[in-house]
């Protein structure tokens, strides 16, 4: 559903929308200079929201296991096959300070235990997708219980497998290998074949949840909640489903960051849109792009430049009120915008000459992610940027993660010469950190407070700059943050990097940037 919330300059009128999906873990961006493609781990990417623990399940305790490592051949699991080597805790924590403070806040935990639950959220993203990769056939998804002790639950439908392969992680006290019916990859062929009968798309209408082993169907969409088909296909799965209501009530967010008009381009600072009746709406910096030649582009939402009143060819600014100094413009050759969940993105290159006010002076300049501190959130401990150093896939974004977002909604007060972006009075633009419960419509599901004027902005992992989505839409919600329940969802940006490639002819063209914009060379 798409609510238009209308805003001019004084009064201003903004408009919003939605977006996403996905795949893999990816290291190291465009250094890596790969393409961005899917592999089996996408199979697990089908993921669902908010879910009971499985009925039946048995649950053990990670042990050792002499033999190392097995895969479901038995023999072994390659060497090279093992995740990357975790970091120590307080390292971790070093680099994420909101997050343990959030964690401490919401769970009454010390720091030290804080610390602990960050370094194996960030451990179980490589141990996820090494799972899909080498336990196909027994391995069945994963998620932090935070509610239960910061516990990384595995399924597997062979406890002995995979409790071989998690044998080794560092925090394996607390890594509980639950035995379950099937496997990711039975329940994804399962998903497929139960969106193609009842005409939906599997990872939105069709997804699997990992929690009960079983899919959802959510109908409201592609799929009526009285279609006479549905009794039929849900009985014939193969698997557990269920039909559920798709998620109802959201407010799209527009954007509206405030001041950063320096160097470099960098995700969670503001971009205003003229729109073709007079008015100006904003959206939000996601993230630094390029092409695999080396062009950079920023990320944003699909819907910031694609909506009724968005019928010519849009150019952004910073501070359109103020010094107006140019950003983007819309691509019109090829077409890198869509305004449709869950592909909510708009891909931009610079307006011409605007790039020598945003690129890097310094060459080599990792890209950031803006994070700064606001008075009403107290888990801030200081404002800084963040670097980017590659994006999660969407299969390996496991629930119960402590995740970030900058975004940067504002309603000016009296006097005060400022694109109103409907946020509310008292809202205040910043970094927000809270927890990822949900992966539905194929998108992330996550506790934080936003509002409108914070389209498109970054949602990242605060530990180790991990890419992970763009803000599309959310709960209702006005002024202050009061409710820390409140969700909003965020479209993937390995969702976003697949579907663009993918209507380019499935060339590898666009990458996310782990280097910030420069005027000179590209560093091979």
């Amino acid at each position: 559903m798409r609510i238009r919330r209308r805003v001019a300059v004084a009064s201003a009128a903004v408009l919003c929308t939605i977006g996403a999906t996905a795949v893999v873990l990816t290291r190291g961006g465009d250094a890596a200079r790969t393409p961005v493609a899917a592999t089996v781990a996408e199979q697990a990417g089908r993921t669902a929201g908010p879910a009971l623990p499985a009925t039946g399940e048995q649950a053990a305790p990670v042990g050792d296991d002499p033999a190392g490592p097995a895969t479901r051949t038995g023999r072994p699991a390659a060497a090279g096959s093992a995740p990357a080597a975790a970091r120590p805790a307080a390292q971790v924590a070093a680099a994420a300070p909101a997050s343990v403070a959030y964690l401490r806040e919401r769970y009454r935990l010390s720091a030290t235990e804080a610390a602990r639950r960050l370094a194996l959220q960030e451990y179980s993203a490589p141990l996820a997708e090494r799972l899909a990769a080498d336990e196909p056939d027994t391995y069945a998804g994963m998620w932090l219980d935070q509610a239960a002790g910061g516990v990384l639950v595995v399924a597997t439908t062979d406890g002995t497998a995979v409790r071989g392969a998690v044998a080794g992680a560092p925090d394996a006290g607390h890594v509980r290998v639950v035995t379950v019916r099937h496997s990711l990859r039975r329940l994804s062929e399962a998903a497929d074949r139960l969106a193609t009968t009842l005409g939906g798309t599997p990872g939105e209408d069709v997804v699997v949840d990992p929690q009960r082993n079983a899919l959802a169907v959510f109908t409201g969409g592609r799929i009526a909640a009285d279609d006479t088909r549905l009794a039929g296909a849900l009985a014939a799965a193969g698997v557990s489903a269920t039909a559920r209501p798709r998620p109802a009530g959201v407010v799209p967010k527009a954007c509206d960051p405030r001041y950063c008009p320096d160097a470099p381009m960098r995700g969670g600072i503001r971009i205003d849109v003229p729109r073709d009746n007079g008015t100006v709406g904003g959206c939000t910096v996601g993230f630094n792009l390029r092409s695999r030649t080396g062009t950079p582009y920023i990320l944003t939402a699909g819907h910031c430049v694609l909506s009724a009143t968005h019928q010519h060819v849009d150019r952004t600014w910073h501070q359109f009120l103020g010094p107006k100094i140019p950003v983007s413009i819309e691509s019109t050759d090829p077409v890198t915008a869509e305004n449709a969940y869950p592909n909510d993105y708009a891909i931009m290159p610079y307006q011409p000459g605007a790039l020598s006010n945003w690129a890097s002076r310094t060459a080599g300049a990792p890209s950031l992610v803006n994070y700064w501190c606001v008075a009403d959130n107290p888990r801030c401990t200081g404002s800084r940027d963040v670097a980017v150093t590659g994006y999660v896939a969407y299969s390996a974004i496991q629930l119960g993660w402590v995740v970030c977002a900058t975004g940067a909604g504002y309603t000016p007060k009296s006097g005060e010469v400022y694109v109103d972006s409907g946020a509310g009075a008292g809202y205040l633009p910043g970094t927000r950190c809270g927890q990822i419960d949900g992966k539905t419509n194929g998108g992330i599901d996550v506790r934080i407070c936003a509002r409108a004027g914070d389209s498109g902005s970054p949602l990242f992992t605060e530990s180790d700059g991990r890419a992970l989505g763009i803000l599309s839409d959310g709960d209702p919600g006005d002024g202050p943050c009061t409710n820390p329940d409140e969700h909003n969802h965020y479209a993937p940006v390995s969702t976003i990097l697949s579907r663009a490639n993918a209507r380019l002819g499935g060339r590898p063209y666009f990458q996310l940037a782990t280097r910030a914009p420069t005027l000179g060379p590209v560093p091979r």
